[in-house]
């Protein structure tokens, strides 16, 4: 701890600032279980994408055998042009929100590919706006996480180091002025008592 000033201006310095930490400690740690709350959501939102891409693709198990056999033909079908994204805000975060796709697709010609070749692009192009959407969920988690972390570390501060140093500081200054007191209430004491003294040597 930095040496501290032992007078009432620092004493009240110190109050104020001790006031000032208590008062926001609590705000940081309702903070703190809000964004672990928001991360627990947002990792069960990513996990219901992935499961849904699980079963889209399990979808896929009747006719492999068919893809299989046109894998050139397959082999860029579907490409991601841009995603789509929102904006919110999760305790003072701004994360971005999916919203969805644009994508490309092969130019085919209808009449020489497998009448399939339409729910293979339906399909892969689920697939991808699924992948996309997973990964929002991911760029939210981590900024999310970054809030956590920095929130984390004030809370520390606060708990750890800030407030036991100003009460640490209170105490010491309350003791150095107490014995002031003592002291100064002690010298008047023996003043007066030599008071009489020097009046009879007059």
């Amino acid at each position: 701890m930095a040496k501290v000033k032992l007078t009432k201006t620092e004493l009240k310095a110190q109050s104020d600032a001790l006031k000032r930490f208590q008062r926001f400690l609590p705000m940081l740690q309702l903070k703190k279980q809000q964004l672990q709350s928001e991360i627990a959501g947002i990792v069960a939102k990513a996990e219901s994408v992935s499961a849904r891409e699980r079963e889209v693709r399990s979808e896929l198990d009747s006719w492999v055998g068919l893809i299989a056999t046109d894998e050139e033909l397959l082999s860029g079908l579907v490409s991601v042009k841009s995603v789509k994204t929102g904006t919110a805000n999760i305790a003072g975060v701004a994360i971005p929100t999916f919203e969805s796709i644009d994508t490309d697709v092969k130019d085919i010609d209808a009449w020489a590919t497998p009448a399939w070749i339409d729910d293979a692009v339906a399909v892969t192009t689920q697939i991808l706006s699924l992948q996309c959407e997973r990964r929002v969920y991911e760029e939210q988690r981590r900024l999310v996480q970054e809030e956590l972390r920095q929130t984390s570390q004030r809370v520390n501060l606060f708990e750890k180091v800030k407030i036991p140093q100003c009460k640490e500081a209170i105490r010491v200054i309350k003791i150095a002025l107490g014995d002031e007191q003592t002291a100064a209430v002690t010298r008047g004491k023996i003043a007066k008592s030599r008071a009489p003294e020097s009046e009879v040597a007059a």
